[in-house]
């Protein structure tokens, strides 16, 4: 069971909830970044694929406020993360690809010390909330349990269950499904797919391909920090001159046949 389905967001269908526009990050003479400009729109699944070193986890950091943009600029729910930083972090849940967790909290501590730092109010609202996204997560027996005596997967529907706690209008998550079991992985797809429904806009970085194929309403494909294909799976088809191909033929045609052990392919 996946408990009550959250309130519907108000925003139009066609307003952005996040927006990149031609954003760069260089370290030095190497640029991780290279202009580029996606947006995803309330209620979508936006895949963000590409090989390793591609800078998929770069731009997530520079959505999410903790790298700053050598140029462009990122904006969430209207709102510029570099001129209106507390704004757009409150719209945005971050589930980065590997998540710090105070260990010698319980789950219920942790979730509670997190919506203290969103400002969430009244303890009666925020136990609820707590309790909400613990069922949601299939975490709700586990509350008074020390997060270090957790598993990975638990650990990282902890995360998840903090990055939805504030009513976020858009996430951005790095890699969501690494480490999971079968079961946990198939709660996520739920899960993203409820929230979605909802109107929260998703970006998701992933290398397991088939997740973006399944899931994603629109993809983009980075290679050395350039967008080199973005719009549905069909049209990233067509763009690679594919007919049918499964998208993990796709993806290696459009980057040059990387190897693929690049890709975490289930098949």
């Amino acid at each position: 069971m996946l408990g009550e389905p959250l309130t519907p967001l108000d925003s139009a269908r066609d307003k952005p909830m996040i927006a990149i526009h031609d954003l760069v990050k260089q370290y030095g003479a190497f640029t991780a970044v290279d202009g580029i400009s996606l947006d995803v729109k309330p209620g979508e699944i936006h895949g963000f694929l590409g090989p390793n070193g591609a800078g998929k986890t770069t731009t997530l950091r520079m959505i999410a406020g903790l790298l700053k943009p050598t140029s462009g600029r990122v904006e969430v729910n209207g709102h510029d993360v570099a001129t209106e930083p507390e704004l757009a972090k409150a719209s945005l849940g971050f589930i980065p690809d590997r998540p710090f967790i105070y260990e010698k909290l319980t789950a219920g501590e942790f979730l509670r010390f997190h919506a203290g730092l969103y400002g969430m109010d009244g303890n009666g609202l925020v136990a609820g909330r707590v309790h909400e996204m613990l069922d949601l997560f299939e975490l709700r027996r586990w509350e008074d349990e020390l997060v270090e005596s957790f598993s990975h997967g638990m650990k990282q529907r902890l995360v998840m269950c903090a990055a939805f706690l504030h009513r976020p209008q858009a996430v951005a998550v790095d890699e969501p499904m690494v480490g999971l079991d079968p079961r946990g992985a198939r709660l996520i797809k739920d899960v993203f797919r409820r929230m979605s429904g909802h109107g929260v806009a998703i970006l998701m970085s992933t290398h397991t391909l088939e997740v973006a194929q399944e899931m994603c309403h629109r993809i983009s494909i980075i290679l050395k920090g350039k967008i080199i294909a973005q719009g549905t799976v069909d049209d990233v088809r067509r763009m690679a001159g594919g007919g049918d191909d499964h998208l993990t033929s796709v993806f290696l045609k459009l980057t040059g046949g990387s190897a693929l052990q690049e890709i975490d392919e289930v098949v």
